[in-house]
C-alpha cells in the first residue's frame, strides 16, 4: 500500500479546514456551556452533554468525511494525534478546559487516539476506507448517545443498560450501512461491551478493539 496521498497539498488543506471546525467545535461548546449554566444545569452534567456533543460533531462528522477528502489513511492519523496532544496537555499541565474535561479521567484523549489508530489499522488491512470509519463512528455517534440518554436520566456519569440500548439502536444499522453484516454485529457488539470500563481503559478502547476484532475475523 502506497502510504502517501495521492494529492498531498489537496488533502493537507482538507486537514487544516477539518481542524479548524474541530477546534471551532470545542470553542463553540464552551458557549454552550456558559449557556447550560445558566438554565441551572451542574457543572459536571453540562460538562457531560459537552463531551458527547464533541464526539458527535468532531468525531463523528469528522470521521463519515474521511472516506470522502482523503486517498490515504496517513493524514488522517496525523490529524488525529495532534487532537490526543491537543487535548492530553491540558491535563499534564493542569489547565483543563473546563467546559469539557475533567481531572478524573483523560478518556478524551483515548478518543482521539483510538480514533486514529482504527482509521489507519482497518484501511490498511481492508483498503476500504468505509470500513476503516466503524469503529471511531460508533465511538462517536453510539456512545454518545448512550451518554446522553443516561445524563438526561441520571445527571450524572454512570452505566446503566438503557444507554447501551440506545447504542445498540445507533450503531446497529450504522454498523450495517458502512461494512453490511459484520458492521452490525460489531455495532451490537460495541454496544454490549461499552458499559464496562477497567481504567485507564475506557469504552473508547474496548469498543474500538471489540469492533475491529469482530471485523477481522469475519473478513481477514
Amino acid at each position: 500500500m502506497n502510504y502517501l496521498p495521492l494529492n498531498p497539498a489537496t488533502e493537507i488543506g482538507y486537514a487544516l479546514v477539518l481542524l479548524v471546525y474541530v477546534l471551532g467545535i470545542v470553542g463553540l461548546t464552551k458557549l454552550l456551556y456558559d449557556a447550560m449554566r445558566r438554565r441551572g444545569l451542574p457543572h459536571n452534567v453540562a460538562v457531560y452533554y459537552n463531551r458527547k456533543v464533541i464526539h458527535i460533531f468532531a468525531g463523528g462528522v469528522v470521521a463519515l468525511l474521511v472516506p470522502k477528502f482523503f486517498t490515504t489513511p496517513t493524514i488522517p492519523l496525523a490529524l488525529a494525534l495532534l487532537l490526543t496532544v491537543f487535548v492530553y496537555i491540558p491535563h499534564r499541565t493542569g489547565k483543563l478546559m473546563y467546559w469539557f474535561q475533567v481531572e478524573d479521567n483523560m478518556f478524551e484523549v483515548n478518543f482521539t487516539l483510538m480514533w486514529g489508530l482504527a482509521v489507519f489499522l482497518l484501511w490498511v488491512l481492508f483498503q476500504n476506507p468505509y470500513i476503516a470509519i466503524v469503529p471511531p463512528a460508533f465511538m462517536a455517534f453510539g456512545d454518545a448517545v448512550t451518554g446522553v440518554v443516561r445524563n438526561t436520566l441520571y445527571r450524572r456519569r454512570t452505566k446503566h443498560w438503557v444507554g447501551n440500548i440506545a447504542m445498540a439502536a445507533v450503531t446497529i444499522p450504522l454498523g450495517y450501512v458502512y461494512a453490511g453484516l459484520p458492521g452490525a454485529l460489531a455495532g451490537a457488539v460495541a454496544s454490549f461491551v461499552e458499559r464496562y470500563e477497567f481504567p485507564p481503559i475506557d469504552d473508547n478502547v474496548l469498543i474500538t478493539l471489540s469492533s475491529i476484532a469482530i471485523l477481522m475475523v469475519w473478513y481477514v
